[in-house]
């Protein structure tokens, strides 16, 4: 016999972080319910017994419904975290047994790499591993963007925007691709163009174009603000404004724009992917990591170094022949370091 209080039970079961995870994405005990197939009152009854096993309120009850708490959403990034690993064992034990990589990893990207750098790498993958089947969710890249995603346990990888100056979230593997130069955009045969209203969206305020920009006495701030860069292209094609985009943004560009570069040391951007340690290990992101790391880059996009990583073995550079297709839009490059004076 010992002596003190008796030890409280902390294990976990996986239906219990399934309902965790349910009730935070639902914001409601109910719908959760709905969405598992069980009672309300079971629901009800599993989050009381994780909150007596953590000892902490995960959701604040109410007319509102269900709001998670700061420990609640901790509590449900690493429920997601852990459910994503169970999900993974099955294809991870087949892949032990018969070589055979599957599984279904989610893949969080924003849009221009969905657009222009992934098709190349899912073709890849898939065609190497037909059991493979990657899903691929667009995150805009603000906030946390795509590295959140990974590091709330809602996808296997990111493609992210990589910057130097900030401290990547704790728990991830990031490890940097290729570095993206940004052009100014007018339209075509414009007789002013830099008296246009500068057009611009939130995902391309950051921090490593943001002192590029503030010594810019040429260029006037953003009159015209939209919520994706399709939209901006669409619109300086039409004659409506200028804008300042990242290399990727630039492929498959409408017709009618023309691209003036912005001096020698033109802002750029670094791109990478993002994932947990644990997540690194499985096959699926393996697979994906190296398909990743040796497919061709899109022309004018600059490959980073790539220091050894754990994440993944190293993978042979692309072939220096490689093509890939180029921008639509009609470039004019200039090397002056503000905006030339013919523009």
């Amino acid at each position: 016999m010992t002596d003190g209080p008796p030890r409280r039970d902390t294990d976990l079961a996986p239906h219990e972080l399934r309902i965790l995870a349910a009730v935070d994405r639902e914001r409601s005990f109910t719908a959760a319910a709905a969405a598992l197939g069980l009672t309300q009152s079971a629901v009800s009854h599993a989050v009381r017994t994780l909150e007596g096993k953590l000892g902490a309120v995960l959701f604040d009850r109410g007319r509102h419904g269900a709001r998670p708490t700061p420990a609640g959403e901790r509590a449900a990034a690493h429920a997601r975290q852990v459910l994503r690993l169970l999900a993974a064992m099955p294809a991870e034990v087949r892949e032990a047994s018969t070589g055979e990589i599957t599984g279904r990893p989610v893949v969080a990207s924003f849009r221009s790499a969905a657009a222009h750098l992934l098709p190349a790498v899912l073709a890849g993958v898939t065609a190497r591993h037909p059991g493979l089947a990657p899903q691929v969710r667009i995150v805009r890249e603000l906030g946390p963007g795509t590295a959140g995603e990974v590091a709330d346990g809602r996808a296997d990888l990111g493609i992210a925007t990589v910057d130097p100056t900030v401290e990547p979230l704790p728990g991830l593997v990031v490890v940097p691709l290729f570095e993206e130069s940004y052009a100014l955009v007018h339209p075509a045969g414009h007789p002013r163009p830099k008296e246009l209203p500068l057009i611009d969206w939130d995902e391309n305020c950051s921090s490593y174009t943001r002192s590029w920009w503030s010594e810019q006495d040429w260029m006037p701030p953003a009159t015209i603000r939209v919520e994706d860069d399709t939209v901006v292209l669409s619109l300086v094609a039409r004659g409506i404004g200028m804008a300042v985009v990242p290399g990727l943004s630039l492929l498959g560009a409408p017709p009618g724009l023309a691209v003036t570069d912005l001096g020698p040391k033109p802002p750029s951007r670094r791109v990478g992917y993002v994932t947990t340690p644990a997540l690194a290990r499985t096959a699926a992101v393996r697979a994906l990591v190296r398909e990743l790391r040796s497919a061709p880059l899109p022309a004018g996009l600059t490959a980073v170094q790539r220091p050894s990583a754990s994440a993944a073995p190293a993978a042979p550079p692309p072939p220096a022949s490689a093509a890939a297709p180029a921008s639509t839009a009609s470039r004019s490059r200039r090397n002056s370091a503000a905006m030339p004076s013919g523009v």
